[in-house]
């Protein structure tokens, strides 16, 4: 008995893929090679209320690396530490005032590494990320959701501007280009 062929079943349209939480509401800026220490890259993704969040960028060694993160610390010197932050009232009054270069937090990898997160926009510390000091490896596995470091509240006045030292989505990624084609020619 002769079967006909199956025909096959129409292609589905492809779905637009749904931008995520973080595409959605906040623009993404970056900071390459932060205090001139190469592919130490950190990436600012700011919400259109003047808070910002700031996570390692996807190129940054301790994602790229696969190393183990063995601990993150907040405490930046004897007398200073960001987990100590309290913010308290409308006036947020004691948070602590961070300049581009502040030093956040530590992060001290198995293998002996440590890298210093920096702020990248001035501000006023808000908040730090507790969870990321009992479960370091999120630093690593959500960096952009769950894996931030702190949440920093712009001035009014400087939160158009603020922004300008730092890099869009698309010049970042040039930049990065252009270090791996320089790294690769010197191979």
């Amino acid at each position: 008995m002769a079967t006909e062929p199956e025909t096959p079943e129409p292609a589905l349209a492809a779905e637009p893929a749904v931008p995520s939480l973080v595409d959605s509401y906040f623009t993404r800026w970056y900071e390459a090679d932060v205090k001139g220490k190469p592919c130490e890259d950190h990436c600012v993704l700011q919400h259109s209320n003047r808070i910002c969040v700031i996570t390692l960028s996807g190129s940054h060694l301790v994602l790229q690396s696969g190393k183990a993160v063995k601990s993150i610390s907040y405490q930046i010197s004897t007398n200073c530490s960001r987990f100590q932050n309290k913010v308290s009232g409308k006036f947020k009054s004691g948070a602590q005032f961070l300049t581009e270069l502040a030093p956040l937090c530590k992060i001290y990898c198995s293998d002996g590494e440590e890298y210093t997160m920096s702020s990248c926009v001035r501000g006023q510390l808000m908040e730090v990320n507790e969870s990321i000091l009992h479960k370091p490896s999120i630093l690593q596995e959500k960096p952009s959701i769950e894996g931030y470091t702190p949440v920093v509240l712009l001035k009014f006045e400087e939160s158009k501007s603020i922004t300008e030292g730092l890099l869009t989505q698309k010049q970042y990624e040039e930049v990065v280009l252009k270090s791996i084609n320089a790294t690769a020619a010197t191979s």
